[in-house]
């Protein structure tokens, strides 16, 4: 697992607290299949590739996700 104390947020989700909010990270030095972190403010984290995280975001555009959002 990659410390990643040292790599800057790319984006964080919430930022209206002070709870640890989830962040995601682009690790470059990671193996490619590892590189897109996102933490929680649980300190738990999910490594993924780039190629998995676009469709993630795709899905998302789409309005695939939009069910999740409104629990």
């Amino acid at each position: 697992m990659t410390d990643i104390s040292s790599l800057e947020p790319l984006a964080t989700f919430c930022g209206n607290c002070d709870c640890g909010c989830p962040q995601l990270f682009v690790d470059e030095s990671a193996p490619a299949e590892r590189r897109i972190v996102i933490t929680d403010d649980f300190g738990q984290r999910v490594e993924m590739s780039a190629d998995q995280f676009g469709s993630i975001v795709a899905d998302a555009k789409a309005g695939k996700l939009d069910t999740v959002a409104a629990l």
